[in-house]
């Protein structure tokens, strides 16, 4: 039994005896699941989550790139930090 508001943003959907689940047509629709679609299952904050593959991985690139800050590329991050690392270590090392 599947109930579904005005607007189609929520339905209420019950596992049968198998633990399974029907994913509503909307759903399906606006989230670009196709037969044949390979889902990523996951558990966060307590919700059963449910993503497509490609999908996931346009939210891990753009999350990634949201984390990167400043103008210049990660690669230029990564040798000043590497640069700023070696310079405290060798003045660790003068002070002993």
């Amino acid at each position: 039994m599947t109930t579904t508001d005005d607007r189609s943003t929520h339905s209420e959907i019950q596992a049968n005896e198998q633990g399974r689940v029907t994913i509503p047509a909307w759903l399906r629709h606006v989230t670009g699941i196709r037969a044949g679609s390979s889902l990523v299952a996951y558990e966060e904050d307590g919700r059963a989550v449910l993503e497509t593959r490609e999908h996931l991985a346009d939210r891990i690139r753009r999350d990634v790139a949201a984390s990167w800050s400043g103008d210049g590329s990660a690669v230029d991050e990564l040798i000043a930090e590497r640069r700023a690392e070696a310079t405290r270590e060798a003045a660790e090392e003068d002070a002993s």
